[in-house]
């Protein structure tokens, strides 16, 4: 999940100053494989298809491509919390548990 939100960080970035060049790079190539993995709506991923395959020659109306950039990576950095919490507490419920049976022995 980190290197995905790195390449969304970086697409946003890229296009809120104007450029389309970073789609010939990794993070380019990351937002593209993005598009296909995650969930997303019709609309949305038209839309981004469209950016994708049209480049520098596609110009978003009112923010619209780092609108859903921001929204991908908003959800993404939710995902990555709720995994670290829950490895969190896993490591917790085990440690306790291993605590516990050393205990008895």
């Amino acid at each position: 999940h980190k290197t995905n939100i790195a390449a969304l960080s970086k697409a946003t970035a890229a296009l809120e100053k104007g450029a389309t060049g970073f789609l010939q790079t990794s993070a380019g190539a990351k937002l593209r494989q993005l598009t296909v993995e995650m969930e997303l709506s019709a609309a949305d991923r038209d839309i981004l298809s469209a950016f994708l395959a049209g480049g520098s020659s596609y110009v978003p109306q009112s923010g619209q491509i780092t609108g859903i950039l921001k929204q991908m990576q908003d959800t993404m950095e939710k995902d990555l919390a709720d995994l670290t919490a829950a490895e969190e507490e896993a490591i917790k419920n085990f440690e306790e548990l291993s605590a516990a049976k050393t205990k008895e022995i």
